[in-house]
């Protein structure tokens, strides 16, 4: 109609990073190759995704721990956009980011999934067009990404009793979401072993 106008929510994606001091990030990985080691691979892993997936069909914003020292970090590019995580367990740090960003589909991932790609990022905004929540899975029953349509308020009940860190983790993120409908996107994997390392390794070289 002439004169007639709609409001176009932009989708938001924000990447949950930490500040990579040997010790702090990729724990498991560190007691393998040593802590230093594995935060200088973390940092550079976290570098490279931010590069790849910059694109203008989103916005990006980095979720930053810990609170002070990465707002103030200058590892991270100065022009994107940061937030602090803040406190509690994962559920709650990403419940938080979900309930705070502007308005319009969230998509949330992690920063060591070193085969993201854009097109990964795509296609969940384009699953959250017909769904509620989608979500990325990863091979041991946890998720590299979920997000959120966010055309009603984010429930309270979102990540409760989710048991983090095991094979139930993405299970037990829908049952948090009864009444959501969900699509999924591809199954990636993300570091935490040298076996995972080496993995990557292998598919890089072929």
């Amino acid at each position: 109609m002439p004169g007639s106008w709609r409001i176009t929510l932009r989708n938001q994606l924000v990447v949950m990073v930490k500040e990579p001091h040997p010790g702090r990030v990729k724990t498991r990985l560190g007691r393998d190759i040593g802590m230093t080691r594995a935060a200088w691979w973390f940092r550079h892993q976290t570098t490279a995704l931010l590069r790849r997936i910059r694109d203008p069909r989103w916005h990006l914003t980095l979720a930053v721990a810990p609170d002070s020292k990465g707002l103030a970090s200058r590892i991270w590019p100065a022009d994107l956009p940061r937030m602090a995580q803040g406190a509690g367990d994962l559920g709650d740090r990403m419940g938080r980011i979900l309930r705070t960003m502007p308005p319009g589909p969230v998509a949330i991932i992690g920063a060591d999934i070193p085969d993201v790609r854009r097109a990964h990022i795509a296609q969940a905004f384009t699953a959250l067009g017909d769904h509620d929540a989608a979500f990325g899975p990863a091979p041991d029953g946890g998720y590299w990404l979920v997000g959120l349509k966010r055309t009603r308020a984010v429930p309270t009940c979102l990540f409760n009793g989710v048991r983090w860190s095991t094979e139930h983790a993405l299970a037990d993120t829908m049952s948090s979401l009864p009444d959501y409908s969900h699509a999924f996107i591809d199954t990636l994997d993300d570091v935490d072993t040298v076996e995972d390392l080496e993995r990557l390794a292998h598919r890089l070289s072929q």
